[in-house]
Formats: structure tokens, C-alpha cells, sequence
């Protein structure tokens, strides 16, 4: 019996991709699509008709939810959003939750029922339309990961500025600023089981045939950039404090620059060059280069605080690579937006809106010379190595949910198993 089987193209049949997802705080890859899966033909009599039903139930409604939602789930939807992220992503989260430890049973303790149902998912960063296995794994780290970007879709909606009542600028509350923090972790946490201790029980040829979407360069990579949105909202609160100093907003970005190059260096060698994939790749290359503005400004104004030649000469060289940084993170920006699905920037605010105001007149009140002189290679060159702090925040410690009670009564009683069964 095969355990792989992908469809080589997009048809345009079940992978529907939007045009256009608008305002974007956070990238948020496309909903990756159950299929349907027939359990009773799978198990026959193998499995209670219970407990089949009962598989059956929770994965339909998941199915019918996520295609619903895919095609506009990934939109700015500000209207129906709720203060905490959107009722409908909170629904579809609940639905995964309650799937999760019901299809844990077909794993627990090696069972065969493992492969004994070939589970379809529509892929969206990877060539292949779909990806189908005969493996609960599969299904498990499919899930994993659809809580995960469930989660980052709940963050974009928090972090997207609303008009005020006062009638000011559009902006983010600090109320939604700190939740999104718990909502990235909690994004990460999902991400760092799937990598720990999902990928691990797949046969090494499933791993090799995994889609794009689910390699562990992806899975890793979207746990970085999840812990590298959380820091640089910590250090827009920073910001705001009139009690953080500059060495506290200086390692939160430098902590940041870290974060966006290791989740780069994850998706570094990964065909990520069809739709959602590429547009991956261009968001990671902005935030990379944008942490690094932040980085070098700070890392200028602590070294501005020595009273020497050499340390004010350095405090210029890192303003300046701020400043080149800054310039460089716009064009990234401009292309991450022009890849398809488009979209836009929502209003400047927090971290970004403060730094490009401040990096620009900063740098130049501190040079003293004809900043024309000096080409963007040479700047490169002068500029100061960054600290090396180590990295303070880590996902959420999430663990797979103990299997479903159900399971009790399938290996005792009338709904005992018949492994004798399942091996022929």
C-alpha cells in the first residue's frame, strides 16, 4: 500500500488563493484544507461505531469550517473581528482542540490504525496541490500546524490599527499589544511540539515527502518569526516606559536581529518560490533587515554615551547602518507587498513608526562629515559588531493532549480491538 500520493500542479480546483489579503502586521501563510476521509470504509469493523461516528463528527466539522473560512480567513476582516481575534478563529481553533485527542488514539502505543486511513490535505506554500498519507502523524502535524497559523491569523487581527474614539490616529491598544505577545507564544508553543515531537515519529521517507508547507525548516522558521513579532512588541512597550532604559530596548533589539536570522537561515535553502512560499521568503528578508535598523540605532546611542573619539566614531558608524538598514527594510517591505497575494502596510505604529522618525534625524545631528562621502559598502564595513545577548523568550511549553476517554473502551469490552485484524 502506498503512503505518499501528491498532485504535481494547481489546478485551480481546490486551492484558492486570494488576490489581495490587505493590511498585514503579521504574516499569516495560507490555511492549509482537510479533505474529506471516509473512517467507517477505513476501519470497517475494527472500530466501534461510536467512536468511528465520533472521528467522523469532529473531523467533518473541521473540514467544512476551514474550507469556508480559507479564502477569506487570511483577509482584513475588522468588522467581524472580536476584540481577542475573531469568533470564527476561535471556533475553528476549539474545533481542532477538541479533534486533537480523539485522533491521538490511532497512534497511542505504535497502534497499526495508524496507517490504516489516508489522510488529504491542500497545501499552499508547496508545488504539489495536495498532500495525502496513510499516517495518523500526518494528520497530527497537519493539525499542529493549522493551530499555528490560526493563532498568527488572531495576532495580524489584534495588531491592525483601529481608529480611536478620541478621533486621533489609528492605533493599536497596549491591551492588544500584550495579548498578542500570549498569542505568538502560544503560536510558537504549537510549532516547537510539532518539530519536538511529531516530526520525530514519522519514517524518514514520509518526512522527505512532507510538502514545503510542514518541512522543518518551515516549522522552525515560523516559530522564530512568531518569538521575533512578541519581542518587538516587548520593546514598542519599552518604548512607551519612561522606567526602560536604553540598554533594555538595546538587547530587545538585538534579541529581535537573532530571532529573524535564525528563522532566514531555516528557509534559506527551501524551494519557497510559488505563491504563499515566496511571499514567506521576502516577509522574513524585511523583518530581518528591520530588526537590524532598530539593533544598530540602539546599539549607536549607548556608544554615544562614552566620552572618547573612538567610542562617538563608532556611535556614528551604527546610527549611520541604522539609517541604511532603514532605507533597505522600505524596498523589502515594497516587495514583500508586490508579491502575490498582495497587500498593503496598515498605518505605521509602535516600534517602527518611532524609529522612523528617530533613526533619520538621530543620524544625521551625530554625523559631522558629507555622509556623501561615504558609499553604503563603507558604511557596512564601519559599522559596529552588535552585542551578542542570549535569547530570553521561548515558546509556550504546549504537549499533546492526553488521548480522548473513548479510546478506554476500545481495548476493553465489546469495543476491544482486534489487532489480528488490523495486521491482515
Amino acid at each position: 500500500m502506498g503512503c505518499f500520493v501528491s498532485t504535481p500542479q494547481d489546478t485551480g480546483g481546490n486551492r484558492r488563493r486570494p488576490g489581495n489579503i490587505g493590511d498585514v502586521s503579521v504574516f499569516v501563510p495560507g490555511l492549509r484544507i482537510p479533505k474529506p476521509v471516509d473512517f467507517s470504509l477505513a476501519f470497517g469493523d475494527k472500530l466501534s461505531k461510536t467512536l468511528v461516528e465520533r472521528l467522523s463528527a469532529l473531523r467533518t466539522r473541521i473540514v467544512v469550517m476551514a474550507g469556508q473560512e480559507a479564502p477569506t480567513i487570511t483577509r482584513t476582516r475588522r468588522k467581524t473581528a472580536t476584540q481577542h481575534g475573531g469568533s470564527t478563529l476561535g471556533d475553528l481553533l476549539q474545533a481542532l482542540e477538541d479533534y486533537l485527542p480523539v485522533l491521538l488514539g490511532l497512534v497511542k502505543d505504535g497502534s497499526p490504525l495508524q496507517h490504516k486511513v489516508q489522510f488529504i490535505w491542500v497545501n499552499q506554500e508547496d508545488d504539489a496541490e495536495e498532500t495525502a498519507m496513510f499516517s495518523a502523524w500526518y494528520e497530527v502535524l497537519s493539525v499542529l500546524h493549522l493551530m499555528a497559523t490560526l493563532s498568527l491569523s488572531q495576532a495580524n487581527l489584534l495588531l491592525l490599527p483601529r481608529t480611536s474614539l478620541d478621533g486621533y490616529s489609528p492605533k493599536v491598544s497596549e491591551e492588544s499589544r500584550r495579548s498578542s505577545v500570549d498569542v505568538f507564544l502560544k503560536a510558537a508553543g504549537y510549532l516547537d511540539c510539532a518539530v519536538r515531537n511529531v516530526l520525530p515519529q514519522l519514517p524518514a521517507e514520509q518526512r522527505r515527502n512532507l510538502p514545503v508547507d510542514l518541512a522543518e525548516g518551515v516549522l522552525r522558521a515560523l516559530c522564530l518569526q512568531a518569538l521575533g513579532q512578541a519581542v518587538d512588541i516587548q520593546l514598542g512597550l519599552a518604548i512607551d516606559s519612561t522606567k526602560a532604559t536604553l540598554a533594555v530596548k538595546r538587547r530587545l533589539a538585538c534579541e529581535m536581529v537573532k530571532y529573524w536570522q535564525q528563522a532566514q537561515d531555516n528557509i534559506m535553502n527551501l524551494p519557497l518560490s510559488n505563491g504563499w512560499g515566496e511571499k514567506h521568503r521576502l516577509f522574513v528578508k524585511w523583518k530581518y533587515i528591520e530588526a537590524k535598523a532598530s539593533a544598530y540605532y540602539y546599539h549607536g546611542l549607548i556608544l554615544d554615551e562614552g566620552n572618547t573619539e573612538k567610542s562617538h566614531g563608532m556611535a556614528v558608524a551604527a546610527l549611520q547602518a541604522a539609517d541604511e538598514y532603514l532605507k533597505e527594510s522600505k524596498k523589502a517591505c515594497e516587495a514583500f507587498n508586490a508579491a502575490i497575494p498582495l497587500s498593503r502596510n496598515p498605518p505605521l505604529w509602535g516600534t517602527m513608526k518611532y524609529l522612523a522618525e528617530k533613526i533619520p534625524k538621530d543620524t544625521s545631528s551625530k554625523v559631522r562629515i558629507n555622509r556623501d562621502l561615504y558609499s553604503y559598502e563603507k558604511i557596512m564595513e564601519t559599522a559596529p559588531t552588535l552585542p551578542d545577548f542570549a535569547l530570553a523568550l521561548k515558546p509556550d511549553e504546549y504537549q499533546l493532549p492526553h488521548v480522548d476517554a473513548s479510546w478506554d473502551d476500545e481495548t476493553t469490552g465489546r469495543g476491544q480491538i482486534n489487532l489480528n485484524k488490523l495486521k491482515g
